[in-house]
């Protein structure tokens, strides 16, 4: 049973703690492990030996299955923390299916876990990169544009929409490249390189603090840790880091 407090699990030296929930607490089940193994997960509220999941993927330290786990245990946590109650009637919901259903007995809706999906893409421009920052990021910290897929659109027309807002360019194709999940809270991540028909860039102050033509050769430095200015693009462990990588790699 690992056990999740808002956006952090329990950990000693050795790795994750597992332990018994306590009386009361959301349980879910993750599924069964290689050794043939069960795994679940609950809401804590343990104060002591927190660290927060980003921090542990960063560090490498967990094996990726579990950091997987752990991924799959705070969507899932944090969908039930806000799913008490039924949205259609208002009565109160009931656990279902080992954790990926809530039932409400009063209108018999049934509520099911849901993942919003991103696009997040990398565009380029005649040998250059396109990468904005906001500004909550890290000092120097670059990464590629991204966006939530409104209702009625394609992959394709959110992945231009989102580029055209927030920077004013104009992209024409665009081409997949992976997904990654990214549960803060419960999101789809699908990673796209797409080729701009514009390089006059407008940024949408709102959405970035900064957007720019990088060239390639700059970006590598900025990927690698040695540009010059100490800018740099996006931690490894997130999809816009293989982005970043898999457009230098084909530019």
């Amino acid at each position: 049973m690992v056990h999740i407090n808002g956006d952090k699990t329990v950990v000693d030296g050795n790795g994750l703690v597992t332990s018994l929930p306590a009386a009361g607490e959301i349980v879910v089940f993750l599924g069964i492990d290689g050794n043939r193994e069960p795994w679940f997960a609950c809401r804590s509220t343990h104060a002591e030996n927190l660290k927060d999941l980003r921090s542990l993927a960063l560090e490498e330290v967990l094996p990726d299955w579990q950091l997987g786990l752990l991924a799959q245990a705070r969507s899932l946590i944090h969908w039930h923390e806000r799913r008490t109650y039924c949205s259609n009637c208002g009565g109160r919901n009931e656990i279902a299916d080992a954790g990926y259903r809530r039932h409400c007995p009063s209108c018999n809706a049934d509520h099911f876990p849901r993942t919003d999906p991103v696009i997040i893409i990398v565009a380029r421009h005649r040998g250059r990169i396109l990468l904005g920052r906001q500004t909550s990021w890290a000092s120097g910290m670059y990464s590629a544009l991204a966006g939530f897929i409104e209702p009625g659109e394609t992959i394709e027309q959110a992945a231009r929409r989102e580029v055209f807002e927030e920077s004013g360019i104009r992209i024409g194709d665009v081409q997949y490249v992976a997904s990654q999940p990214w549960p803060f809270p419960a999101s789809l991540m699908i990673g796209l390189i797409g080729e701009a028909l514009s390089d006059t860039i407008s940024i949408d102050a709102r959405e970035l603090e900064d957007a720019r033509w990088i060239p390639a050769a700059e970006v590598l430095l900025m990927v690698e840790r040695r540009h010059p200015q100490g800018l740099w693009a996006t931690n490894p462990m997130a999809i816009a880091h293989l982005l970043v990588r898999t457009a230098l790699q084909s530019s």
